[in-house]
């Protein structure tokens, strides 16, 4: 019945969706990080996230890390001053930025006299959470699909995660300007995007090709 349908709806706050979006980096970040062999395999566990199960790092020192930019880019987002998110990834020996995966942030309801209490509780937008996640496990499916498309990485990596803000964000001095890390005649994939109704990702990832590789 449509009374049915209608309970199935999802009264989204902006706290809830910024629940949502920052789980979903930190959920992206890990993928990114077992498909492209940054980590060791084995220093990760099965975890179900978003209706998925999903491969999260047991590595302390990298939760720690995780954790802090988690904590940073979630009040950012409360706020309404995250643009994007981008996971470099960069070769040790050669400091050549070899991937750049990013996720642009775009508030879909952004109403001056609609605005969310401080604690974000305002009711701004409404979605199932089945649509939310089946969006989510597009992109993340994409993520685990990427090592048919991408090249192999020749060299041992680590990677940086860079997030673009509104200039007059001040950031602690756990926070530094960079470089945007630009692939110079780079090939590009765009991956899925989701929405919550109140914020939208839209997913992208640049890559060196393989022709272009120093053999």
């Amino acid at each position: 019945m449509t009374s049915t349908a209608t309970a199935n709806k999802t009264e989204i706050t902006l706290k809830g969706s910024v629940e949502i979006v920052s789980d979903f980096f930190f959920t992206a970040i890990n993928s990114i990080l077992y498909q492209r062999g940054i980590y060791m395999p084995e220093t990760f566990k099965r975890e179900s996230k978003h209706g998925l199960t999903v491969l999260t790092t047991t590595d302390e020192g990298l939760l720690r890390y995780l954790s802090t930019v988690q904590t940073h880019v979630t009040q950012w987002l409360l706020a309404g001053h995250v643009q994007r998110l981008v996971v470099v990834v960069q070769g040790v020996d050669s400091l050549e930025t070899l991937e750049r995966w990013q996720f642009n942030v775009t508030v879909e309801q952004d109403n001056e006299n609609d605005q969310p209490n401080k604690g974000g509780g305002k009711k701004v937008g409404n979605k199932t959470a089945k649509e939310i996640h089946n969006e989510i496990q597009a992109i993340i499916r994409q993520v685990t699909a990427s090592v048919t498309f991408l090249p192999l990485l020749q060299e041992p990596c680590t990677f940086d995660l860079l997030v673009y803000t509104d200039k007059d964000v001040e950031a602690d001095e756990q926070w530094a300007d960079s470089d945007p890390c630009y692939i110079l005649n780079s090939a590009e994939v765009k991956l899925r995007s989701f929405s919550t109704s109140v914020h939208k990702i839209e997913s992208m990832v640049a890559y060196k090709e393989a022709d272009e590789w120093e053999l």
